[in-house]
């Protein structure tokens, strides 16, 4: 176990909790980099013991200041705020700074997919932080959780009213992640990394199909749940639509059954399991 601190970066978002939960479940000591330390989030944090430290993602000097005498740091970039190219400008100045701060262990968390030339644009931002990641000569890996199990929340109303709005055809499997599992896989990177430097890992829990994804949720809330498929056409986010354009095609593509055998110790939640936990108290 390190004694120097792990960085989680953006710890109060649905990876960065789940990570810093996951380190601190095993005793490790955590450092925690967020935009404001006095939101509740980040004093819930610090109440759980985390060494909370204010940075930008796109802040090279305030990230280097963050990362200074750090094990291992936990990483991510968003396009959802500024863009594509602004993902990429995050990416650098991560680089930047792990470089300055001669961090010893970089964690990447990208997206599964990103090295298929899928023409997402926040998978092909991710690919040329990937691509930029591997050329630095920084000690990393590369993580690729698929699809989370938590975007179904976005339309729980829905859900609760008795509809499953996905644009994909009702037997065709969708890779999904818990966000409790992309935390213990990075956990379990970041606490030994040298079983993991230079590889770059695919990440998903289950592959249930939409027609699954309605049965389960029906049993969970107790009244009938239907997939409604939409159209891909009608999908106005130029983003969205590509990416819900190639999980109509190619889609992911992660050797489930591979992974979880070799990595047992995650415990791997299904789908089931999730629906069950987060609306088995809904009627």
């Amino acid at each position: 176990m390190p004694e120097r601190p792990i960085l989680v970066l953006t710890a109060t978002g649905g990876q960065g909790r789940a990570v810093t939960t996951a380190l601190l479940h095993r005793g490790a000591v955590v450092r925690a980099l967020v935009r404001d330390p006095g939101r509740p989030g980040a004093q819930a944090l610090s109440r759980r013991g985390v060494e909370v430290v204010s940075g930008l993602l796109e802040d090279a000097d305030s990230l280097t200041g963050a990362m200074r005498g750090v094990a291992g740091v936990f990483a991510l970039t968003t396009p959802f705020e500024s863009g594509p190219e602004a993902e990429v400008g995050q990416g650098r100045a991560i680089l930047e700074a792990v470089r300055e701060a001669d961090v010893p262990h970089l964690v990447f968390s990208s997206v599964a997919g990103a090295t298929q030339r899928t023409g997402v644009p926040h998978f092909d931002s991710k690919a040329i932080v990937e691509s930029e990641v591997r050329a630095s000569g920084v000690p990393y890996t590369i993580l690729g959780p698929t699809y989370f199990f938590d975007n179904a929340l976005g339309n729980q109303e829905r859900i609760l009213a008795g509809s499953l709005d996905l644009p994909l055809p009702s037997d065709r499997p969708l890779q999904q992640l818990a966000r409790s599992d992309h935390g213990a896989f990075a956990a379990e990177v970041l606490l030994h990394a040298e079983k993991y430097a230079g590889r770059r890992i695919e990440l998903a829990s289950d592959a249930p199909t939409p027609a699954e994804m309605s049965r389960t949720l029906s049993d969970a809330i107790g009244r009938e749940v239907r997939h409604d498929r939409f159209p891909v056409e009608s999908i106005r986010n130029p983003d969205m639509h590509a990416m819900w354009e190639f999980l109509n095609g190619p889609g992911y593509q992660v050797d489930i059954t591979t992974l979880h055998a070799a990595h047992p110790e995650i415990g791997w939640t299904s789908f089931a399991s999730w629906a069950r936990q987060v609306f088995g108290s809904a009627s």
